[in-house]
């Protein structure tokens, strides 16, 4: 297979996406390994090589003698056909070996529109797709991510979910597999006594029952599973794992740079935001291990540049005694840091100073609603005024470009609303030109995006409505027709794809079968334009007999049982139901660093839950 797969190699359009070999990756001799676990991400290379979470269990898993973690993409059309043509099943980059053959087949669920692709590279392995059509002789199937937070569109698929941080439990159940494999292992035996550590579903062990008009009626767990699973945590960011070496891609990237993990964990509630309530509570790394672990990536790397990673950069609270740290070293050795995901009111001249020593690029921001009152509906907790300002001191410091993030379709959004996006555009534009500091001979570009908003669970607004694709579509149109200036450019997302998100973001066990239907029809890497068929999707859901508007344009009771509650993700039911209450009242709640707002988070007792206020 191995001098197949070197013939193969010569004959796609980026051989690197297959070939291994690259720059610390990882191989062993399997007469010193016990546990192989192929670390999938459903996902080309470029995207899989991107993701921070596989370079840490990558590097965490390797740094045990007895396992062997192996990487794993998705392949291209052009890869995919000639391994189905010669007989070749997907195999890991390291070894080349058929990943069939590891002990644990895992899957990172970063986003919704993966799902298919799932399904496919467990095709292209040779495994059964069905969990119960695998036995002894077959890899366990694993997931975890974000989209574990409601794995039941999956459930029928996968042996196991990780719920939350992967860092302790994984490596937990990894031990647990060795240990009943010198006892003679029963998978079933197994998976029941993997149920009973924190951090870990097994679905198979509960039972769905629906009422008459579709909706959940109970989820049962049977065989001594807990009544609801909890999610794991990292309590000590300090102390846990992070490599001091990615793997070196040979081929471009979409995100070729090292990455520094500054908190977990968000402050702000933002109402639409599912990040932000699924990893909380905040905890930060101290100063000292994010200037010592950043160092250390770039040396052993060879990157000229590194971003620091979290969901909210200026909140971080020893944000400029980091930077100064930092620069200490990164400016004699040429090294550039970027600042992902900062905040207009966390935007301060100070930090403007710091950036302007750093390599000069457009800024990003995210207002996310046009107008006040629907900034107040979605708990942003930010003011025009803000926004305004932020936009001045950026062109002060010298920027001529600016990104603004906006959302159509959020709750009790109005046509007036979608006008204010337009409307806040033309006054960053307006900031620009009454800056009489703003460089010389030099215009303005500001670039508009709009996303469509998909109701995730675990939020706020997991009870509410997904407008539908006419209605998106005249937001859309309506928003081109107000902007009357060619300083503003404008893009969104395609609303096709955001309501097939919204129906796996909020779907229940009987989608298995779409999905499985999906796939049977060659459905797979939906998340890319040329390979999403729209049309295809609603012929699928009508031959399974499924209605996807129940899941993506229907709004919930506060008393319906959702297809998650049996899973605990620290967020109390009754606190996301008093924002979503708030929300319809355009009432904004303080963020975790001003006041508690008694979410449940404060059950872990760490972080920002427990901080001196």
């Amino acid at each position: 297979m191995k001098e197949t797969l070197e013939n193969l190699f010569l004959q796609v359009q980026k051989p690197a996406r297959y070939t291994g070999g690259e720059l610390h990756s990882v191989t062993k001799d399997l007469r010193d390994v016990d546990v192989r676990f192929a670390f999938c991400f459903p996902d080309l290379y470029e995207v899989g090589m991107s993701h921070l979470g596989m370079k840490i269990l990558y590097a965490q898993f390797n740094n045990e003698p007895d396992i062997w973690c192996e990487r794993v993409f998705a392949p291209a059309e052009d890869m995919e056909a000639l391994m189905r043509e010669h007989g070749v099943p997907l195999f890991g980059l390291e070894s080349r070996d058929p990943i069939k053959d590891f002990d644990f087949i895992g899957f990172t669920l970063q986003y919704e529109m993966s799902y298919t692709a799932v399904l496919h590279m467990l095709d292209l392995a040779r495994v059964p797709l069905r969990s119960d059509q695998r036995d002894e002789q077959h890899p366990l199937v694993v997931a975890g991510g974000p989209c574990a937070c409601n794995p039941e569109p999956l459930a029928d698929f996968v042996d196991l979910f990780f719920l939350g941080e992967g860092e302790e439990v994984d490596l937990e159940v990894i031990r647990l597999y060795q240990e009943h494999k010198r006892r003679g292992y029963s998978k079933q035996a197994f998976l029941r006594a993997c149920a009973a550590i924190e951090g870990v579903y097994v679905p198979s062990l509960y039972d769905v029952s629906y009422n008459p008009d579709g909706t959940v009626a109970a989820v049962t767990p049977k065989d001594g599973a807990p009544e609801t699973v909890r999610k794991r945590i990292i309590k000590d960011l300090d102390a846990c794992y992070y490599p001091d070496y990615f793997v070196v891609p040979y081929t471009d990237i979409v995100h070729d740079r090292a990455m520094s993990e500054i908190f977990r964990g968000c402050i702000r509630g933002c109402r639409f935001c599912q990040a932000g309530f699924i990893y909380r509570p905040v905890r930060e790394k101290s100063v000292d291990t994010i200037d010592r672990q950043s160092h250390a990536l770039c040396q052993s790397t060879g990157y000229e540049e590194f971003s620091l990673s979290s969901l909210s950069t200026s909140d971080y609270t020893q944000l400029e005694p980091l930077l100064n740290r930092l620069l200490a070293w990164a400016e004699p050795e040429h090294t550039n840091i970027s600042l992902p995901s900062l905040r207009v009111d966390g935007f301060s001249d100070e930090l403007v100073n710091k950036l302007n020593v750093l390599r000069r690029a457009g800024l990003t921001f995210a207002p996310e609603a046009g107008t006040q009152r629907l900034r107040d509906a979605i708990n942003k907790n930010l003011t025009e005024e803000e926004i305004l300002d932020t936009a001045a001191k950026a062109f002060r410091g010298g920027w001529t470009a600016v990104k603004l993030y906006f959302m159509m379709g959020l709750p009790t959004e109005t046509m007036e609303d979608i006008e204010g996006i337009a409307q806040l555009g033309q006054k960053v534009v307006n900031a620009f030109y009454n800056n009489p500091d703003k460089p010389k001979g030099k215009g303005v570009t500001v670039s508009v995006s709009a996303s469509c908003f998909v109701p995730k669970p675990f939020t706020p607004f997991q009870w509410e409505p997904q407008d539908t694709k006419a209605q998106l579509q005249e937001k859309q149109q309506h928003l081109v027709e107000s902007v009357h200036t060619k300083k503003i450019s404008l893009s969104w997302h395609d609303s096709a794809t955001s309501f097939l998100e919204a129906v796996l973001a909020r779907g229940d066990r009987r989608l298995c079968a779409v999905l499985e239907e999906a796939h049977r029809r060659g459905f797979h890497l939906d998340s890319w334009s040329e390979h999403f068929d729209f049309d295809g999707w609603m012929d699928v859901f009508a031959s399974c007999g499924l209605d996807p508007a129940f899941y993506a344009n229907r709004r919930r009771s506060y008393d319906e049982v959702l297809p998650w509650d049996h899973l605990d993700y620290g967020v109390s039911k009754a606190f996301l139901i008093e924002e979503n209450k708030k929300a319809h009242a355009a009432v904004t709640t303080p963020n975790c660093r001003q006041a508690c707002a008694g979410c449940g988070a404060a059950c872990w007792k760490e972080g920002v839950c427990v901080a001196k206020r």
